[in-house]
């Protein structure tokens, strides 16, 4: 019966978890002042005085507490931008004012506060592995709560910094002076919307998104680093006063990130892009065309915790990748270099494409300008027009090989595409509303997109080092891929090879793409554009695809001129229930537009379309 009751149930819901542990969360502010800032403050974040980030995390079995809900407090406030985010105009927002009291209530299936389960029992270093993971537009510290409380199911922690660049859906900052006799206000900071198109001023608003970004994830490092060092000032001093201190001091000596290389970076859409810049601004830092740059993103000291911490062993995952901003102008002697993981100064610890996963939606693969930069981009030489084999070979020198130098062929990036996803499908966004994600997007199958996610993740980082994963069991394996033993129903495996098979892959719906032979269509970058270099054909559809796109990024999005890359769901809703209906139905007919946004109720919809016809009230239903 329990499928039925979900069905009748208004109030959208998050699948169970699929791992063996309960999940916490603990919900961390700490003020910049006493962090050491890796790297100058850059120009914007006068006003952003601390540094805010959820901890997911495997949790003690025994753990009872009680769940967080998705909107963050405040909630209204919270779910006054989400509404602007998806452009609704005034007939859906009539429709959504009844919703809070429904929205109010999705939880996140995690225990707030809990205690940590020790590392001992499922990690074999007595220390967690550990992901810093980056939003994208329209994100937060909660917007990837079901892919993080995933991975933390199987045996991570994993960090969800909250960006205060203007690229959150709203996020507010507390003031560091507060005392508990003298609250101070806090700082708002909205999502801004920046237009979709290819002109220097637009780049430049971008570029200086990423310098507070890159600056955000330099301090959430040092503060990971301090609060596993079991540094007082920074256990006794957080913010979130919801939060008691045993929550965050139980962490100390707990988490794998002391070690070089240790800590995996993940993100998504400009999330994705941002993790690109870090780890190239980081590890570059004192090449000449990096420490020369004009406008430098981010620039870690030598003494830095960051410098030690990225190498070219360094792990990250791409969720669709966001080109745009890494081919501004000024970001064009980063890239030109290749991620560190093709160090060819480091012929035997450079792992190669192994150490990097991309996985994207079918709106991403089908935008072709796009697919070709963000091949380039995942190779090993990015200046190559066209990305060739030879391209992953490297030498090594005779002091490594006694015969003389001998051609080490790298392997290439772990690169797919989900069939039938859409961009925010790899957010909580799909799982929570998957009518939307469907009518609106085009996206099928929300949950499919998130155990692919998972199962993908997992196995990338088991094959770069991390060994204490549990094992891939069979609700992840619904895709197929892997084998089953005679006898037994479905598969537990240790070892999923099947998920990150680049030829003959058996994975439902999870595509392979090789990025060799790949680059020759790639979108134009700043300084062609502004040189005149592409032609206006090119320009054009350069941009055209870019607007298009951006209906999926950031659906309400209007230009200048009022103008929307897509039907917005307003429209989608004109379209569908255009009523007037009597007074003495209008609480049904709430009811019927929310359980057809929220995955539908055909049967409850069916009732009350035949209701309709009866009663006497005006009522014309184009759905």
């Amino acid at each position: 019966m329990d499928p039925l009751f979900d069905r009748l149930n208004p109030v959208p819901s998050f699948p169970a978890y699929t791992g063996p542990y309960k999940v916490g969360t603990i919900d961390v502010e700490l003020p910049i002042s006493r962090l050491t800032s890796p790297s100058p403050a850059p120009e914007g974040a006068e006003d952003i005085h601390t540094v805010l980030f959820r901890v997911y995390y495997p949790a003690s079995s025994s753990s009872d507490d009680r769940p967080i809900t998705w909107l963050p407090a405040p909630q209204r406030l919270h779910l006054n931008f989400y509404t602007q985010f998806l452009g609704l105009g005034p007939l859906a927002a009539k429709v959504f004012s009844f919703l809070p009291r429904h929205l109010h209530y999705i939880t996140i299936p995690v225990h707030k506060d809990a205690d940590l389960l020790p590392p001992s029992a499922g990690s074999e270093s007595g220390r967690w592995p550990t992901i810093i993971f980056s939003h994208g537009l329209g994100g937060s510290r909660n917007a990837y709560s079901h892919l993080s409380g995933s991975l933390a199911s199987h045996g991570v922690v994993v960090i969800c910094p909250e960006h205060r660049d203007g690229t959150a859906i709203v996020s507010l900052v507390r003031n560091p002076e507060s005392t508990l006799f003298l609250k101070l206000p806090s700082k708002v900071f909205p999502c801004i919307r920046i237009p979709h198109s290819d002109s220097p001023e637009v780049w430049a608003a971008r570029d200086k998104q990423m310098r507070i970004r890159l600056w955000e994830l330099g301090l959430t490092l040092e503060a990971i680093l301090a609060v596993d060092r079991g540094d007082f000032h920074i256990l006794h001093f957080n913010m979130n006063e919801t939060t008691p201190g045993p929550a965050l001091s139980q962490f100390r000596g707990k988490l794998d990130v002391q070690e070089p290389g240790k800590i995996i970076f993940g993100g998504h859409s400009f999330g994705a892009a941002t993790v690109i810049q870090l780890i190239k601004s980081t590890y570059y830092a004192d090449r000449p065309e990096v420490s020369d740059m004009a406008a430098p993103f981010f620039t870690p000291s030598k003494d830095s915790a960051i410098r030690r911490q990225i190498i070219e062993k360094t792990p990250s995952f791409l969720l669709d990748t966001w080109c745009y901003q890494l081919l501004s102008a000024a970001a064009k002697p980063l890239a030109d270099l290749p991620l560190p993981v093709y160090d060819c100064s480091k012929p035997s610890s450079a792992p190669g494409g192994k150490a990097i996963l991309a996985v994207g939606s079918e709106g991403f693969y089908k935008w072709k300008k796009h697919l070709h930069s963000t091949a380039r981009i995942l190779s090993a030489d990015p200046t190559e027009k066209t990305v060739s084999a030879e391209s992953f070979a490297i030498k090594r020198s005779e002091d490594e090989n006694k015969d003389g130098a001998e051609q080490h062929q790298l392997s290439e990036p772990h690169f797919f595409y989900v069939r039938d996803s859409a961009h925010l499908g790899q957010s909580d966004f799909g799982l929570l509303f998957p009518w939307l994600t469907k009518k609106v997007f085009q996206g099928k199958n929300p949950e499919r997109v998130m155990r692919l996610n998972v199962r993908a993740v997992l196995q990338f980082l088991r094959e770069n080092g991390v060994s204490s994963l549990a094992k891939t069991g069979p609700k992840d394996l619904i895709e197929g891929g892997a084998p089953t033993p005679e006898g037994e129903k479905a598969a537990v495996v240790r070892d999923d090879k099947a998920i990150l098979a680049k030829d003959n892959n058996a994975v439902e719906a999870w595509v392979p793409i090789k990025v060799v032979g790949l680059g020759g269509e790639a979108g134009p970058d700043e300084i062609e554009f502004v040189a005149g270099i592409v032609s206006k054909g090119e320009a054009e559809k350069a941009e055209e695809g870019e607007k298009k796109m951006q209906a999926e990024m950031e659906p309400g999005f209007r230009d200048d001129k009022g103008e929307k890359g897509i039907k917005g769901l307003d429209d989608i809703i004109e379209d569908a229930p255009h009523f007037e209906p009597s007074p003495l139905l209008i609480g049904l007919m709430s009811f019927f537009i929310i359980f057809k946004l929220f995955g539908g109720l055909y049967l409850l919809s069916s009732i009350f379309l035949a209701l309709a016809t009866v009663l006497p009230f005006s009522v014309t239903l184009r759905w």
